[in-house]
């Protein structure tokens, strides 16, 4: 909707996030993050942690059950959605109002982590398993995996294509 704040947060879950389904059959995966503001202290020479920020969001249908399947407890995250209030009553009587956080886009922060391919195509097969978008892990630079086409994956569509990834001369 127009005019609904958005916020987009970096922090840490703090648990597995949790699926649900509604009565009428929509999924819907809740989870606490924990984000930490971080500043240099020039006079002490060292980092110092501000407040952290405690916040719970949901995400929704197709999203929600990505989350579950996908995300873990420590996890960093980027995480951008509409900031919410919700009201309810404890079981004591007393009102309450929560911030609470409902997701457009979630994903793992490849700022200190790396993470294996694996992206679903639009009707729900997985690209990275399949045909010329085969993949398999090989070893980069520093011995770290990277993703590279399986050997032939792209031989039958492409006539410059050869094993050692070179290009023939097809005179």
């Amino acid at each position: 909707m127009a005019g609904e704040t958005t916020i987009t947060v970096i922090g840490n879950l703090t648990s597995d996030p949790e699926l649900r389904f509604t009565p009428s059959g929509s999924a819907v995966a809740n989870f606490t993050m924990a984000s930490t503001p971080r500043t240099f202290d020039r006079q002490s020479n060292e980092w110092k942690d501000g407040e952290t920020l405690f916040l719970r969001a949901s995400a929704w249908r197709e999203a929600a059950e990505n989350v579950a399947e996908s995300l873990t407890k420590g996890m960093r995250v980027i995480v951008s959605g509409r900031l919410k209030s919700r009201s309810y009553e404890t079981k004591e009587g007393e009102k309450r109002t929560v911030i609470e956080l409902e997701v457009d886009e979630i994903g793992p922060s490849l700022r200190y982590a790396n993470v294996s391919r694996g992206f679903a195509k639009a009707d729900g097969s997985n690209s990275g398993n399949s045909g010329a978008n085969q993949s398999q892990a090989t070893r980069g630079p520093a011995g770290k995996e990277r993703d590279q086409p399986a050997e032939g994956a792209f031989a039958e569509n492409d006539p410059w294509f050869t094993a050692q990834g070179e290009a023939r001369n097809q005179a």
